[in-house]
């Protein structure tokens, strides 16, 4: 009975603590155009309203606990409120402003070829780490900003197939998956590498930072990672 009783206690408690969590923040999701055919699927085959707020808390605790490390309020961003909008806009599939606002293109989302609601799903994971991510008070450059954000959908697994490879790009700074997969090779060299860059990023940003945590410079860092998968399968691949 001792170790059942013990296991319940602890689902119990992990239940408790994520209701907790929940219940801090507050998740606003609003449909401007429901007309709009990517609103009607945004609707019919994501699952509207309710999907979106119960995906919201759940990326929310991900980003907390699992890539930034943040157990504390005082660790993470004062921001009790994100609200999602699926709006009528042509463009970039989901944008974040004012630190916690999302606006996500219904033009995007009726258009888009594939599992919609897996893509939705992903898209919120790289948008959520945006509104609580450290920008070092906008001496960030926007490049480690993306990279951060979709380091975040590969470690959720909600990374596309077209995602950069170990090994491809140009330059470790050139953003999104990119930057992604460098970042995944810096946290294999330092535990917890990306948690302690952005905690490092609460007031300021400087390239040095790597050197801090690592012992070796970025321009350092990016010969040994490129070395170390120069000649694997879609290690060349730039861009397609």
């Amino acid at each position: 009975m001792a170790p059942h009783f013990f296991i319940l206690c602890t689902l119990l408690t992990f239940s408790s603590c994520f209701d907790v969590i929940s219940a801090a923040m507050n998740y606003v999701v609003t449909i401007e155009s429901p007309n709009h055919p990517g609103s009607i699927k945004f609707n019919k085959i994501i699952g509207g309203i309710p999907y979106t707020k119960q995906t919201m808390g759940k990326v929310n605790n991900f980003i907390w606990s699992t890539i930034f490390k943040q157990n504390t309020p005082a660790e993470r961003k004062p921001i009790n409120t994100v609200l999602v909008t699926i709006k009528d806009y042509k463009g970039a599939e989901a944008i974040t402003w004012d630190e916690n606002k999302i606006n996500v293109s219904a033009v995007y989302l009726d258009k888009y070829e594939g599992d919609l609601k897996w893509e939705f799903t992903s898209l919120l994971y790289h948008e959520m780490t945006h509104v609580f991510q450290w920008y070092g008070e906008g001496k960030c450059p926007v490049s480690l900003q993306e990279g951060v954000a979709d380091y975040t959908i590969l470690k959720a697994n909600y990374f596309p197939p077209k995602f950069a490879k170990r090994g491809q790009g140009d330059k470790w700074d050139q953003g999104y998956d990119y930057t992604a997969r460098f970042l995944e090779y810096c946290d294999g060299l330092v535990p917890d590498f990306v948690a302690k860059l952005n905690k490092m990023m609460r007031k300021t940003y400087d390239e040095s930072f790597f050197k801090t945590l690592t012992g070796k410079p970025v321009g350092q860092l990016w010969k040994e990672y490129k070395a170390k998968y120069a000649g694997k399968p879609g290690a060349k691949r730039t861009e397609d």
